[in-house]
């Protein structure tokens, strides 16, 4: 056989390509750091010394945040949950140990010690069970942490018995029906069995986006005073106003307090450094960093610097109150560009400095890294967390946004590609070209960013879906991986889960049947639609899909009514500080977990199903070999997915011909459509407990590779437990007729059935020489441009050579830096497991960008 190298050399030949014909700046500058030679070396710059060593080792566990909430938690019981998650973040706050790094202008860390290396918080509150594996984190396939025997002690003896019986994962599973618990998890697990993947608990609360605005014009100390004046003006006789809203507004006060003096607990600390430096552009730079702290977040930004540093700080205490993956940046060059304008025009500022400073801050969101659950480590690897950043687009009078920070933030994504923050692009028809081709200049670098977003889809979206203005829309933000928010007008989103798709196929040909791959036996944990040789036509088949894919469904929205019912009645948790953030929870003095809140866009969830490709694509092989060609038995297919295809090459091949979704082929994007239009007619049928309609989106992050492995085989020649598709792209390597043909399938599975359309996830994988030059970037804008015309949700890319991907694989320390777009984010290739590699790996090259 030959490997797999010898395979993509031929395939290069026969196309007449020349081996790694082009590189990327990213490989480039890769292969420039293997160079040893005599030549004086050219001073660093300040992020170059602030790196060295950044990415060496694992991140650690950092148990002060846990330690701190536990030891608040402890001391605050009969209490009202938002005071208590108040003084828990004072605690924090006022206790955890600081430090200032040696270059450091922008400063705050959510881990005591030193500040420079990447580190993981615990949230016990949430699910603490886990802890009791907490020694093996270091062991990791993927998503290694070290620990110390110190930390190990402190959870075990500290934490961990605290809160036995306290936490949200208690409260919610303990109430989950037998069959929902049996079909999600393996038994006496948190794991998932490979049909459906629950993220319930795996954070506080769904993707979302503060108000930075609020807190950078107004300080917390504004924050607090509107607090105050609130509380003073609250007639206790006057029924409305309930014994909750005031335990709010005093949460609030106490949350403005503790980050204020976050700050000044920083300003002391800079002081007292700069007494004693040596160096005087160093103690001059601690001087501004405590004048700085002195004044924010307290009070309103003066400066650029000064809103950057109450941005930072807020983002600080987020995570510090809950777990705060998801929490995006917000529309960061239209809030900020304000300072930057003003700092630019007073001289206080150069395109430089400002570009320094913004480095700072993504290598401060990059050193927090999420802490997964074990079972769902596969499902989330490289350490992602989507502190979404995004740009461009329009302003709501709907105008194009982009301005000077616009590009700047850009540049810093090319001049040095930290995998976080991510960064998202706002498209709409009218983006200035100049824009567009400085965002393709990021993407031709190799790292994944930045990734885009579609106004022209999106905007109408958000208006039919919640019937706000079209103003309110235009000022929406990217969120999680491709989602988006409204500041001020979102508010809770409910965690769902991760639906492995073709198992609703699988069941469906097996009277709801499955033999998952990890398990000996077969089981049904679908329900009884009939055995296949009973099928009188596809429509039979397509019949049994939807009844497998409507229980898996009913399974969902029956674990989320509990999940809501707990966070309602039981409120296990408040985050007063994020709430204070939001101009509508403040409004009606209501904590964002409190389920209560009225108007606003309350999202009733997101049904997120993986594997749309390979489902499709089974479908598709089912009608044309079954049904339409006559070439095989449905009985014959059966049997040979239920032995993995062995000895059953031959068949196997046919499934492998078979048309396949993503090639612009209409009988294969007839059924992609339909398929969507199946899920979306499902879920208009139901709604959460508030009679909200749910969102159908196709948001996989790395759990295609999780779920495929727990997965037999399938009808459309993949094997057992080989990844599923990504997103709402085609199958791995199926995608043959170039990426023009990718979008136009796309675009045809579209269904406008209902309200339930939600994000859609596109990759897209391209050889470096495909986007060359001058002429490979325009290539790429004109594809862009035409993505945005058919209105499909986002795009993003992966522009890096295979053999590159190779030989990261066999020597990971010389690629240690080596970003590569996994799903809605970028991660560095060496900190995946080797199955998501490959997956990486076997997505469709495609050597031309039209």
């Amino acid at each position: 056989m030959l490997s797999q190298e010898n395979v993509i050399s031929a395939q290069r030949q026969k196309m007449k390509i020349p081996e790694k014909a082009y590189t990327t700046a990213q490989e480039q500058r890769i292969a420039r750091k293997a160079i040893v030679n005599d030549e004086p070396k050219i001073a660093e710059s300040r992020l170059e010394r602030m790196l060295h060593g950044f990415l060496d080792v694992p991140p650690r566990v950092s148990v002060d945040r846990a330690r701190l909430f536990t030891e608040s938690f402890k001391q605050t019981e009969g209490m009202m949950i938002d005071v208590r998650a108040a003084k828990a973040l004072a605690n924090i706050t006022g206790k955890i140990d600081i430090a200032i790094g040696a270059d450091e202008l922008i400063v705050g860390h959510c881990a005591g010690g030193s500040p420079g290396r990447r580190y993981g918080l615990l949230y016990p509150e949430i699910q603490a069970s886990w802890f009791k594996s907490i020694r093996e984190l270091p062991s990791r396939n993927a998503g290694a942490f070290s620990v110390t025997d110190e930390d190990v002690r402190v959870i075990e003896e500290e934490i961990l018995p605290y809160w036995n019986g306290k936490t949200l994962w208690e409260a919610y599973s303990n109430l989950l029906p037998e069959n929902v618990a049996h079909t999600f998890f393996m038994p006496n697990s948190t794991s998932t069995r490979g049909v459906i993947d629950d993220m319930s608990t795996i954070k506080a609360m769904a993707d979302w986006i503060p108000d930075y605005t609020k807190v950078i014009k107004k300080g917390y100390n504004g924050i607090k005073r509107e607090a105050e004046e609130r509380l003073a003006a609250m007639d206790p006789f006057d029924p409305k106003n309930t014994f909750d809203k005031r335990a709010f507004l005093q949460a609030v006060v106490i949350c403005c307090d503790a980050m204020i003096t976050f700050g000044k607990r920083y300003a002391e600390l800079a002081t007292n450094m700069a007494r004693k430096e040596n160096n005087p552009q160093r103690k001059s730079e601690l001087l501004e960093i405590a004048q700085v702290c002195a004044w924010v977040p307290g009070n309103p930004a003066r400066t650029f610097r000064e809103a950057l540093q109450s941005l930072w700080f807020t983002r600080c205490g987020i995570c510090f109150e809950q777990e705060g993956a998801g929490i995006g940046n917000g529309r960061i060059d239209q809030y900020l560009y304000p300072y930057y304008e003003a700092d630019i025009k007073a001289g206080r500022i150069t395109k430089e400095s400002a570009m320094e400073l913004l480095q700072c801050v993504w290598l401060n969101m990059a050193q927090y890294k999420r802490l997964r659950i074990g079972g769902t480590v596969g499902s989330f690897e490289g350490y992602p967390h989507f502190e979404q950043t995004t740009v461009g687009g329009q302003t709501r009078d709907g105008r194009d946004a982009t301005n000077e920070l616009s590009y700047l933030v850009l540049q810093s994504k090319i001049d040095w590609p930290l995998d976080t923050p991510d960064l998202m692009v706002r498209i709409h028809s009218r983006t200035p070209q100049a824009f567009l081709m400085k965002a393709c200049e990021c993407v031709k670098q190799g790292t994944g960013f930045p990734k885009f977003e579609n106004d022209e889809e999106i905007v109408p979206n958000i208006i039919a879906k919640s019937g706000v203005t079209r103003e309110e829309a235009l000022d929406y933000a990217g969120s999680g991986c491709v989602e988006a928010r409204l500041p001020n007008l979102d508010i809770f989103s409910g965690l769902e889960a991760l639906t492995n798709l073709p198992t609703a196929v699988v069941m469906a040909l097996k009277d709801g049947k499955i033999k998952l791959a990890r398990e000996q036996q077969e089981e049904r944990l679908g329900v009884r639609t009939g055995i296949a040789s009973e099928f009188a036509n596809f429509n039979d088949v397509m019949h049994a899909f939807r009844m497998q894919a409507q229980h898996l469904i009913k399974l969902l929205l029956t674990k989320q009514s509990i999940l809501e019912t707990v966070k309602q009645q039981q409120r296990p948790m408040a985050s007063p500080l994020i709430s204070s953030l939001n101009d509508l929870l403040m409004d009606q003095c209501v904590d964002i977990h409190s389920n209560r809140v009225k108007g606003g866009i309350r999202a009733g969830g997101k049904l997120n199903f993986v594997g749309f490709g390979t489902a499709v694509d089974s479908l598709i092989a089912i009608k044309k070999l079954v049904y339409d060609d006559k070439t095989v038995a449905i009985d014959e297919l059966v049997a040979a997915i239920d032995t993995n295809f062995e000895g059953k090459e031959a068949l196997r091949q046919m499934c492998l011909n078979a048309p396949k979704y993503g090639n612009n082929d209409s009988y294969a994007d007839s059924i992609a459509h339909d398929v969507e239009g199946l899920l979306l007619s499902i879920i208009n049928g139901y709604t959460d407990t508030f009679g909200l309609r749910h969102d159908v989106v196709f948001v996989p992050v790395s759990s295609n590779v999780s779920l495929g492995s727990a997965l037999g085989a399938t009808p459309d020649g993949r094997k057992a437990k080989d990844p599923v598709s990504n997103g709402m792209g085609p199958s791995q390597g199926c995608d043959v007729n170039g990426p023009t043909a990718v979008l136009l399938s796309a675009a045809a599975a579209r269904n406008t059935l209902g309200e339930g359309q939600g994000a859609k996830l596109l990759n897209v994988r391209l050889s470096p020489q495909a986007v060359a030059g001058e002429e490979g970037t325009r290539t790429l804008a004109a594809f862009i441009r035409t993505w945005c015309d058919l209105k499909l949700w986002h795009i993003q890319f992966n522009v890096i050579n295979t053999e590159t991907l190779i030989e990261a694989q066999k020597n990971p320390e010389k690629y240690r830096d080596l970003l590569v777009r996994v799903s809605g984010y970028s991660a560095y290739f060496v900190d995946l497991s080797p199955g998501l590699q490959n997956e990486i790996i076997g997505r469709t090259e495609h050597h031309y960008a039209c």
